[in-house]
């Protein structure tokens, strides 16, 4: 197959990205490779997911295809891997104990029709309002996550079955083969590119215990990964109102932090990439990916950082990369489970721990000294909101915790300066936007007993910003009124004239008036604040 022959059948299928990235020979090769690479990261990931949610192995393995697959061909961002993830398995815990497998299976379904909505109505784009601080604290506290879920392989059963920390030279020898491992991944690159650094240290250190016979945990010791292609099956639940109300509330919740995490990485992976937009389209194949894998017996899942780093820094760029991992994971559930089972976890562990270091913001630490006190905060907050708790709840504190700074900074902000006019009259000069927040300062301006018997009120250097200022205004120019005294208004929006219906006839037009619009759903209907706008 030629090149252009080759290049022309991908842009056919969608594998070819708007963002340059041509699938070249060369490029098919890498992404193939690194989607090797991106899938045997996947199996203990979707494996020990699996455990946390209370399903069988297989159910997360499923999911990681399935989600991986659908995301890879329609997703919003090419490079982005989806599956399996920690964030949704401790949501799914709580349902599956109480009422079992199959009502997860009807709430993945639901979740995926949510999400399908979300994307339909673009509420995707409100993704840019999570600030940079928050976005900082999201990969910081990830690579935190990433790290402390690595620890549970440094672990081995006790004698009363119980989990226990490795002592001695099965230590040593995990922490060895780590060590290698990292070493593997950090070197290669320097002498040559033709095979991602994470599918050399998996190969290698693989081989090296597998030819010594060095007795480490390896994959087979988790769970067996064998299986067969998933079957398409309706979840055996009661279609009626009362499996609705169960399943609802956990749908919502899953869909909520699916799409969260989902579209904070596809920030991510747009940052590295260069590449810009796709979160409407994210949402309906994050949707539409979670809907079938419910149908096949799969746990649902959503975008994986981790995964989606170790691909990106593999050199993974096109739809083709996700689409081989999920292949590969495929083949390594029907045909090649014995010989994936033999990987040592530390192989694996040392390619997440490349992940962490990866993943974390070190520059963050740099600039907490030089940015904003309250950014710092919102840094830290996330970060170990993170860690605590979970993503979506981390995301969520920091979004309210920097608009609560924002509006407090521009509450602040409003000011005013006075003088006298030669006819006598009280002129006041307002700086700064008049919103909900900043209503007292703006009332606390004006001295209404002590003012000439003519006052003006010029808006030139300030914004009416939402129907609280609107409010706010009238309120001044009725107590202005009270007082037997004459108010005037100057330089306020058109949409200002319509929406003072008290003060309207007290605004003076002046050819350089503002033309901005009032964040607000009110209008003049009959005289009185009412309608839509």
């Amino acid at each position: 197959m030629t090149k252009s022959t080759l290049a022309s059948f991908a842009e056919k299928l969608s594998i070819q990205p708007k963002s340059g990235h041509r699938l070249t020979p060369a490029q098919a090769k890498t992404d193939v490779l690194s989607g090797l690479t991106v899938a045997l990261a996947l199996v203990p990931e979707a494996v020990a997911f699996s455990f946390v949610a209370g399903v069988h192995p297989l159910v997360g393995l499923y999911a990681a295809f399935i989600v991986g697959l659908i995301t890879a061909v329609i997703g919003g961002r090419p490079g982005m891997i989806s599956g399996a993830t920690g964030a949704l398995a401790v949501v799914m815990v709580a349902l599956v104990a109480q009422h079992g497998v199959e009502y997860l299976f009807a709430t993945v379904v639901l979740m995926g029709i949510i999400q399908i909505l979300a994307g339909v109505f673009k509420l995707g784009k409100f993704i840019r309002l999570v600030p940079h601080p928050v976005m900082l604290g999201f990969v910081n506290g990830l690579a935190i996550v990433i790290f402390l879920a690595q620890m549970t392989q440094f672990k081995l059963p006790g004698a009363d079955g119980d989990l226990v920390w490795m002592t001695g030279l099965p230590l040593i020898a995990m922490l060895g083969l780590v060590g290698l491992t990292m070493l593997i991944v950090w070197g290669l690159p320097k002498l040559t590119l033709a095979i991602p650094a994470p599918l050399a240290g998996i190969a290698i250190t693989a081989g090296i215990v597998i030819f010594f016979g060095i007795d480490v945990p390896r994959v087979g010791d988790m769970a067996s990964i064998e299986g067969g292609f998933p079957k398409f099956s309706i979840p055996q639940v009661p279609f009626n109102l009362e499996t609705l109300q169960i399943i609802l509330p956990y749908s919502f919740i899953l869909a909520a932090i699916g799409l969260i995490e989902s579209l904070l990485t596809l920030n991510l992976v747009g940052e590295i990439t260069d590449e810009r937009g796709g979160s409407s389209q994210e949402c309906v194949a994050q949707g539409i990916a979670n809907t079938v894998t419910g149908f096949f017996g799969g746990m649902g899942g959503c975008a994986m950082i981790g995964q989606s780093m170790i691909n990106v820094n593999s050199g993974g760029r096109t739809r083709l990369a996700g689409i081989a991992a999920a292949l590969f994971l495929l083949a390594f559930i029907m045909v090649a489970s014995p010989l994936i089972e033999q990987i040592p976890l530390a192989a694996l562990v040392g390619v997440m721990f490349m992940v962490v270091i990866g993943t974390f913001a070190w520059n963050s630490l740099k600039i907490m000294t030089r940015i904003p006190l309250v950014d710092a905060l919102v840094i830290v907050l996330v970060t170990a909101v993170t860690v605590a708790e979970d993503l979506a709840i981390a995301v969520v504190v920091g979004v309210i915790v920097s608009a609560l700074a924002y509006a407090w900074q521009n509450a602040t902000r409003i000011h005013g300066t006075s003088k006298i006019a030669e006819d006598g009259s009280k002129v006041y000069q307002i700086e700064g936007p008049l919103f909900f927040g900043s209503i007292e300062g703006f009332m606390d301006l004006f001295d209404i007993k002590g003012d000439p018997a003519k006052v003006v009120v010029d808006f030139a250097g300030s914004r009416v910003a939402d129907q609280s200022a609107l409010t706010a205004i009238e309120s001044l120019s009725a107590k202005y009124q009270a007082a037997g005294k004459t108010v005037q208004l100057r330089h306020l929006s058109r949409d200002c004239h319509q929406l003072l219906s008290k003060a309207g006839q007290l605004m003076v037009d002046s050819d350089d008036d503002p033309d901005y619009q009032i964040a607000t759903d009110y209008h003049v209907r009959t005289g009185i604040l009412g309608g839509g706008h």
